[in-house]
């Protein structure tokens, strides 16, 4: 706006200079012709003033002399004194003008305006103007430059020629004309301008469109004229043609055919032979045309060649006559090539486990066109080969398949209607330990791209690095990708339909001649932005008057972004929020502060931070909780204190006293029942007599099965004292050698097995055996280190037997049996022996 207010004023100021100049140059010839004289011709001027030129270059010298007649009424019987004005300013008068000369000549060594008024005066009170001129400054034309000519074939025809008037503003009037000759029919024709116009139509009938003409212009102003550079050419060749139309055939192999027509209005300029056509043309997924395609003296149809098989191409062309200006590109226009079998190779990558149990390898094949590889035609499928055995056909870019551990190699080919392409080779790789990659990362690049970067230490054997990515929100094989970089590089542009606040799982695998080195993996994210979620927190008090906060991990697909920190915002309520920065990978935090009211967790990703709901919670303190839970404890206690003892003390259940008093056999009042040699488990309830037996010493005597009542009775019924039993049984008439007297040992009880009251007596006699106990419980002897004992044979004893006695004369016998070990233990034996009999 300034700008434009700048550009006025300046106007308004050079019409406000001129219209001044203007007025100047009235009032001057008004005062002339005040001041003039009267005599018979009328009225003449009073002084006169001669210059070289009105009209002078910019910048050149200009002298101006000034002459007061005699007979001026101004100058009448006085002195005069002449001086010079350039418009408003003071001239100095040259040194030859005197002061009574009525002459006076000025020099302007260097006229620098373009329009000034000189102006001659008479030093008085005020001055008199007595003769003035104008003088106009400028620049003689330039040559046109630039002159072009084109011819519109388009009816009406005509001739539009436009030039360049040049760059120097010449300060003067300049008239433009424009000058035609034809030789051919003599005629020439000029063409004036009006000021300012630089360009000009001729029309048809003044020209001949196949016969040369010479065209040029002319300028002219007060300074001078000049002349362009001459234009000779013939009409035709100048014409510039419509846009021509085309139809695209496919015709045979990698070719396309072209058949193209020029305008109605131009049509009949197509057979005359004499046009030439460029053609160019581009594939479907390109977004670049090729370069233009030269066809002199073009005749419809044309081919274009050297095309993929099966491929669409678009198609563009234009044309012109000779030398003339190229017609602007037709409209697109597309066709197919026809289809051949695939040629080239594909690029592979391979993932194989190893299944031990059926001592196979079980393989993810992918593939991916090389920049070679041409599908040469629709409906592509791709077989795997294993020594010319299918073992996978499929429409999709991978297939999983198992093989045997010896095969080495697998082969894969392109299938379309046309044929097979040739085999692609694909190596077996095992995995190697050896790792090379030593960090990888990935930045977005674009708007679907990432720029994958790692870094690699040097590795003999390393032939090209394969890098892998997959969305980690979708399964399955078909969304897996990969591409390949050399051995040499270190990053690469990867391209796909990544999608923003989605993660990618990226890997980078160096690949040897003979295996695969371990991958580095990662995750990426093309664009961040907060969390669409916070987890709920858990919040718990530890036995140590702190408090602990856990939350759970954030769903994969909420994260929007890569987990830079969780923040744990808390406060009390008299202090201020305090902050607490947590690791990504531990998502708990433990406050020292006892009185914590509330908290806040904050999820933060590059993308932006999103905060969860307050949680608020109070908690008592820890005294009052711990009285509490004593008190609670102790009571808990005592219950079960007095409950224990009313059920010991009132019980009736036998059992259950044994568990918190066990019986201790007494030997002074052990006893005996008689055991059925059916189950143990199993009680006749019609026994006769349950009374105890009180026994001194225990003893296995061999009595008979079937006992007489009186016999019975003697066992039963006995009232001796238990102190004198064992003095008997030891003078038993079964008992041979054992003296009680004698004895180191101390005998406490008896034992003896028959049947239970009335049942039948075992088909198998009885084992018994002897024991001894080594405790003194009805003498005072010490105790004393057992001696060897030997068992009752069966149906009897020998004499080397001895009962409840030490034997001098018994040598050890060595173990030659593991049930042997049953010796250290003779109750138990004698017990299980019993049992194995009943049974």
């Amino acid at each position: 706006m300034l700008y434009h207010l700048l550009v006025l004023g300046r106007c308004l100021y050079v019409g406000f200079i001129i219209m001044i100049s203007k007025w100047m140059s009235v009032i001057v010839m008004l005062v002339t012709f005040v001041n003039g004289a009267r005599n018979e011709d009328g009225i003449q001027p009073c002084a006169k003033v001669h210059t070289s030129s009105s009209v002078v270059p910019l910048g050149s010298p200009v002298t101006a002399t000034c002459v007061i007649r005699e007979d001026c009424p101004l100058v009448t019987g006085q002195a005069v004194h002449i001086e010079w004005r350039l418009d408003d300013r003071l001239i100095p008068s040259s040194p030859e003008a005197s002061e009574s000369s009525r002459l006076s000549r000025a020099v302007i060594s260097s006229f620098n305006h373009t329009r000034a008024i000189l102006t001659c005066c008479i030093q008085a009170s005020p001055p008199q103007v007595v003769a003035g001129v104008e003088i106009r400054a400028g620049y003689p034309p330039e040559a046109p430059q630039n002159l072009t000519c084109q011819t519109n074939l388009t009816n009406p025809i005509t001739i539009t020629c436009s030039w360049d008037p040049g760059q120097r503003e010449t300060h003067l009037p300049t008239q433009y004309s424009l000058h035609t000759e034809m030789w051919a029919e003599n005629e020439n024709y000029s063409y004036k301008l009006p000021q300012g116009v630089h360009h000009y139509t001729i029309p048809r009938f003044e020209f001949v469109l196949f016969y040369d003409m010479k065209i040029y212009v002319k300028a002219v102003n007060e300074l001078g004229e000049t002349t362009s550079a001459p234009l000779v050419l013939e009409p035709v060749s100048s014409a510039k043609f419509d846009p021509p139309s085309i139809q695209v055939i496919s015709k045979r192999y990698g070719c396309l055919r072209l058949n193209w027509n020029l305008s109605p209005d131009q049509a009949w300029l197509q057979s005359c032979g004499l046009l030439n056509l460029e053609y160019r043309f581009k594939s479907v997924d390109s977004t670049q045309w090729n370069d233009p395609v030269l066809v002199q003296n073009a005749k419809t149809p044309v081919d274009m060649c050297h095309l993929l098989h099966w491929t669409r191409y678009f198609a563009q062309i234009r044309v012109r006559y000779q030398q003339s200006p190229w017609s602007e590109w037709s409209s697109s226009q597309s066709g197919v090539t026809l289809e051949s079998a695939p040629t080239g190779r594909l690029d592979s990558w391979m993932e194989i486990s190893e299944d031990p149990l059926l001592k196979q390898l079980n393989i993810s094949l992918f593939w991916k066109p090389s920049k070679r590889f041409r599908a040469n035609g629709q409906n592509v499928s791709y077989i795997v080969l294993v020594q010319k055995r299918v073992v996978c056909s499929t429409r999709e870019n991978y297939c999983t398949f198992s093989l045997s551990r010896s095969v080495k190699k697998v082969y894969v080919k392109a299938v379309n209607a046309a044929g097979k392409s040739s085999p692609t080779v694909v190596q077996i790789y095992k995995h190697k330990a050896h790792p090379v990659v030593l960090d990888a990362t990935a930045v977005p690049y674009g708007n679907n791209s990432f720029l994958v970067q790692w870094r690699s230490m040097d590795s003999s054997g390393l032939s090209d690095y394969v890098v892998k990515w997959r969305p980690l929100l979708k399964s399955g094989l078909s969304h897996i990708q990969f591409d390949i970089a050399g051995q040499n590089q270190s990053s690469i542009v990867i391209t796909g339909s990544f999608e923003p606040y989605k993660p990618y799982g990226i890997s980078v695998y160096p690949r040897f001649t003979d295996g695969i080195g371990p991958p580095k993996t990662f995750n990426a994210y093309l664009r961040e932005k907060a969390p669409s979620m916070v987890p709920k927190l858990h919040i718990q008090k530890t036995w140590n008057s702190d408090i602990k906060i856990t939350w759970d991990e954030i769903p994969l697909d909420q994260r929007n972004g890569k987990i830079q920190d969780y923040t744990v915002f808390y406060w009390n309520q008299k202090g201020p929020v305090n902050v607490v920065n947590v690791d990504t990978e531990k998502r708990s935090v433990i406050l020292k502060d006892p009185s914590v009211h509330g908290a806040v967790l904050m999820v933060s990703t590059f993308g932006g931070s999103l905060n969860g709901s307050a949680v608020h919670f109070e908690f008592q303190p820890f005294d009052e909780v711990a009285s509490a839970m004593i008190v609670i404890g102790s009571v808990f206690g005592l219950s079960l204190l007095i409950i224990f003892i009313v059920l010991t003390c009132f019980s009736k259940h036998e059992r259950f006293k044994g568990i918190f008093w066990p019986v201790v056999p007494d030997p002074a009042n052990s006893f005996v029942l008689r055991l059925t040699s059916e189950s143990t488990q199993y009680t006749h309830p019609s026994c006769d007599s349950e009374d105890p037996i009180y026994l001194s010493h225990l003893s296995f005597p061999d009595i008979p099965m079937k006992l007489s009542k009186e016999e019975d009775d003697l066992w039963i019924n006995s009232s001796e004292e238990t102190s004198d039993l064992g003095e008997s049984i030891c003078g038993s008439p079964f008992i041979t050698e054992y003296s009680g007297s004698n004895s180191d040992s101390v005998p406490y009880a008896t034992v003896v097995f028959s049947g239970f009251c009335n049942s039948p007596p075992p088909k198998e006699p009885h084992v018994y055996l002897r024991s001894e106990s080594t405790q003194p419980l009805l003498e005072a002897e010490e105790p004393f280190t057992p001696k060897c004992y030997q068992n009752l044979a069966l149906g009897g004893m020998t004499e080397e037997q001895h009962f409840f006695g030490p034997s001098h004369d018994c040598v050890p016998e060595e173990v030659a049996d593991p049930e042997s070990l049953w010796d250290d233990f003779p109750f138990l034996r004698a017990l299980a022996m019993n049992d194995t009999e009943n049974d």
